[in-house]
């Protein structure tokens, strides 16, 4: 099976495969969102800081563990101790079955919105409207599940190509694009008329905003972002060659990652001020508000269907992560064969999701506790199996494993890590203080 793991080719097409993962819906859907609720500037200096500490130090623990294991996030935990703690890469296996079954709905959603923009559909000012027009397509039985099966049916098809010659490959072309997309769309954004107020409120500062629930939200969102917490760094580490250094791949990752999602920033909050709409509309930002700034800006059906296929582009990214986590379990620990694994998985992930996507329409009297089916997927991944996953593979570098994590020459970290101390200090006592904190929170 060892052959069929495969292994990424080069240092370059890691760094993007890692960064597509980290580089998802929540970089460019919801940080923009979150920022606008949260205050802007003082959200996104909180934000950074927690991703140069934290954040960058649980990537580099789970780079640690795939690497000098070579293994998928449940053989991981038992090459380098076992027992219970196997348990950990079993959670981080099951998050990428729940998480990517609503997840590729939502994916789903930005492939609809890009054909509806490039075809005129969402060619209207009024957010009202276009509000309406959103609920319409989310509640209606078919058409989102149509969607939902073309994004994993390619997510499928990338990841059963393989490592080098799946991910990679794709990666490598996909990451550029969206860098580019971005670029082009945030100088759009940034030199419309009445700009300077939106350019203002995400690099000017107010810590008169500061409390409590902003901490959260900054942690919380330097910490999802970075893809932690459910086993796909420790997978795409597996695949990674032992002359790589890997603190400098993690520190180009989370670079990326964040260069991306303050890009986002500056292509959206710029262009709400623009046109006078309220930067904390929450989730509805991206598929509501956004259409109706597009649609006064010349050339709107353009860059409205640029975004959308920005937006699809960076959940598929994130979505090759998702999945490769279940297909490694199955290659590694399960003996069967990738393209099986992958179809397997892809087809199980696919009718768990429909659900997701009906619990806006036919199925949405359905509840627990007031929260519909994709809700309690979402509750139950993002507020409560990703921030144990953390804190579970923090302690375990920095306890269990860090002498092994170390071992140069068994593919560990460089001797050479000057911060060696520091790293194992934050992943023993402040990473799992903070993420549990977020955890608590989040309940």
């Amino acid at each position: 099976m060892a052959g069929e793991r495969g292994h990424f080719g080069t240092r370059l097409g890691f760094i993007l495969a890692a960064a597509g993962s980290a580089v998802g819906l929540g970089n460019v859907w919801k940080f923009p969102y979150l920022a606008g609720e949260n205050g802007g500037a003082v959200f996104l200096f909180i934000y950074l800081g927690f991703i140069l500490t934290i954040g960058l130090s649980v990537m580099l623990a789970e780079f640690a563990i795939g690497r000098r294991a070579q293994r998928n996030p449940v053989g991981a935990f038992k090459a380098l101790k076992g027992g219970p703690w196997v348990a950990v890469g079993g959670m981080g296996v099951f998050c990428g079955f729940i998480i990517l079954s609503f997840y590729s709905v939502v994916g789903g959603w930005t492939v609809a919105y890009a054909v509806k923009s490039a075809t005129g559909l969402l060619a209207n000012g009024d957010a009202k409207a276009l509000g309406n027009a959103f609920g319409g397509f989310i509640g209606d039985p078919v058409e989102p599940l149509i969607y939902h099966a073309l994004f994993m049916a390619v997510t499928m098809a990338v990841v059963a190509k393989g490592v080098h010659g799946g991910i990679e490959r794709v990666c490598r072309v996909l990451m550029p694009v969206l860098f580019v997309l971005l670029v082009v769309l945030c100088i759009r954004s940034v030199t419309l008329p009445g700009a300077g107020a939106g350019i203002a409120f995400f690099l000017e500062p107010d810590f008169s905003k500061v409390n409590g629930a902003m901490v959260t939200a900054a942690l919380g969102q330097a910490f999802f972002s970075l893809s932690l917490g459910m086993g796909a760094m420790i997978t795409y580490g597996s695949y990674l060659s032992a002359k790589v250094s890997l603190p400098g791949a993690a520190l180009w990752v989370t670079s990326l990652d964040t260069l991306i999602a303050v890009m986002a920033g500056f292509m959206i909050l710029p262009a709400v001020f623009a046109f006078g709409f309220d930067p904390g509309a929450g989730p509805g930002l991206t598929f509501i508000t956004l259409p109706a700034v597009f649609s006064q800006i010349p050339g709107g059906a353009f860059f409205g269907t640029l975004f959308f296929v920005l937006l699809a582009v960076a959940a598929l990214t994130s979505a090759f992560s998702l999945i490769e986590v279940v297909v490694a379990y199955l290659v590694d620990e399960r003996g069967i064969r990738r393209f099986q694994a992958a179809m397997g998985a892809g087809f199980v992930i696919f009718i768990l999701g429909i659900p997701s996507s009906l619990s806006f329409g036919v199925w949405s009297s359905y509840t627990v506790a007031g929260k519909n089916f994709f809700d309690i997927m979402d509750y139950l991944a993002s507020n409560l199996m990703l921030p144990a996953g953390g804190i579970f593979i923090s302690l375990f570098a920095g306890w269990v494993a860090f002498p092994k994590l170390m071992e140069a020459g068994e593919g560990g970290i460089e001797k050479s890590f000057r911060l060696a101390r520091i790293w194992q200090a934050i992943c023993r006592y402040v990473a799992p203080v903070a993420i549990a904190w977020t955890l608590i929170n989040g309940l």
